[in-house]
């Protein structure tokens, strides 16, 4: 485990897990929404993002959490070793959301970006989560399989896995 590309839903635990992850294993966390997004909570120019998700991509181990462009995402699947694909049902997801707005009230959320609006932002996982199955489907479960001999390949698909994921994946470092 040395550069790790961690995805799935809007709302499916990929912040708190990557945190704990970082943790376990000393891999310095890039979370792509910060790097997605100005303070302000506006998007940075188009090639800011490519030249630094490429950066990213040339170091020598990773974590990466997020989606971000599409083109991006299938290149930084390529160039990991382990991808951990967050799978939880639908309505778990649109509760973690809806659990995360309620809490970003009064407490900033675990990866969310300085300066974005809990509210804009949690209409905008809505919105995503809606248009979720055009993507994250049997069709895309199936090009994970092709793309992942060479490579170790989680899917964690419930609440209870993903809490338990660092203790029964993970070697922890000293």
């Amino acid at each position: 485990m040395k550069k790790i590309a961690v995805f799935g839903k809007p709302g499916s635990g990929k912040s708190t897990l990557s945190k704990r992850l970082a943790s376990a294993t000393g891999i310095q966390l890039h979370a792509l929404d910060s790097i997605e997004f100005k303070k302000n909570g506006d998007r940075v120019d188009r090639p800011m993002f490519d030249e630094a998700h490429e950066k990213l991509l040339a170091h020598d181990s990773w974590l990466i959490e997020g989606f971000g462009p599409v083109g991006w995402f299938y290149k930084r699947l390529e160039a990991a070793d382990t991808l951990i694909y967050i799978e939880l049902p639908y309505i778990v997801s649109y509760w973690l959301v809806t659990k995360r707005f309620l809490k970003g009230l009064f407490i900033k959320p675990e990866g969310w970006p300085d300066g974005c609006s809990i509210l804009k932002g949690t209409l905008e996982s809505y919105k995503v989560l809606r248009l979720c199955p055009k993507f994250w489907n049997d069709s895309f479960a199936q090009k994970l399989e092709e793309m992942s001999p060479d490579k170790t390949l989680y899917v964690i698909g419930s609440i209870s896995e993903l809490n338990n994921f660092i203790d029964k994946n993970v070697i922890q470092n000293p």
